[in-house]
């Protein structure tokens, strides 16, 4: 690792914070292998006192994969890799506040998402990360070995009603298409570290494949109320040019909607993921 960046870790199970990068600028590659194995290790890692451009944010997302653009949302003008993520002040809802992955109804789910914040509250507005293979690895023997052969249905199904009192602008099509659908293993392994973690959450889990909803809904909501246990979890508090940059294939996350009658806005985009297995 280059002696000019440090990665201090924020919390026992997930979360650190990276000093001496400048991601308006490419990484070479040396420092671009110490930001993905600290991605890697931490699940979720952030930055401080950056500046960006929508461009610049873009090639940093690139360096990790193909960037996803959306048809729930209506992306940035002239940059649709970019979602625009706020709440105005009179907004009373915002994306994000219950613990989740993104896009799990995908074929492909999100790899990770960067979220570069431009405007923020003083205080609240914080984001909760919960490290999923820790949530694996605290279940009983028993409990690991019938969650592993079982496989779950994960819909955005909910999208329009759920996006009431939110100021995030729907895609204008988004009303027009079927819901996405797709089945994932409940135990997935992830691509690059070959650990396994827990992959159900709301709102996208809707039940286990060959169950009903009924039948499914008492070991979700174990499941639910297990994975985001507060020691499997760390809190970032953010700040003007601040990122965050987190593994949706194993870790969830939590926006607090603690605040009110002030402007939250940044700047998202997705990289796409691999098929789970």
């Amino acid at each position: 690792m280059p002696e000019r960046i440090t990665v201090k870790p924020i919390a026992g199970f997930c979360g650190a914070e990276i000093d001496g990068v400048d991601l308006s600028q490419p990484l070479d590659d040396e420092t671009f292998e110490a930001v993905q194995q600290a991605f890697l290790d931490h699940l979720v890692i952030f930055f401080r006192d950056q500046n960006l451009t929508p461009d610049q944010q873009i090639a940093f997302g690139r360096r990790f994969g193909e960037l996803r653009i959306s048809d729930q949302y209506q992306p940035l003008d002239a940059h649709p890799e970019i979602l625009e993520i706020g709440k105005e002040p009179d907004a009373t809802d915002i994306v994000g506040n219950l613990w989740h992955c993104d896009e799990s109804f995908l074929e492909r789910p999100a790899l990770g998402s960067i979220l570069y914040i431009i405007e923020c509250p003083e205080f609240g507005g914080d984001t909760m990360f919960a490290n999923q293979y820790a949530a694996y690895n605290a279940l009983s023997p028993g409990m690991q070995d019938m969650l592993s052969s079982m496989r779950a249905v994960y819909s955005d199904g909910t999208l329009q009603q759920r996006n009431k009192g939110r100021s995030m602008k729907v895609h204008p099509d988004a009303a027009n298409r079927p819901s996405y659908d797709a089945v994932h293993p409940v135990v997935r392994i992830h691509a690059q570290t070959g650990r396994k973690s827990l992959f159900v959450h709301r709102p996208y889990t809707v039940r286990f494949d060959g169950m009903t909803a009924d039948e499914s809904r008492p070991l979700l909501e174990f499941l639910y109320a297990h994975a985001s246990r507060p020691e499997f979890t760390c809190r970032f508090r953010w700040e003007k040019g601040s990122v965050a940059f987190w593994d949706n294939r194993c870790a969830q996350h939590y926006a607090l909607n603690d605040y009110s009658g002030v402007r939250r806005y940044g700047h998202r985009i997705t990289v796409i993921g691999d098929v789970p297995h």
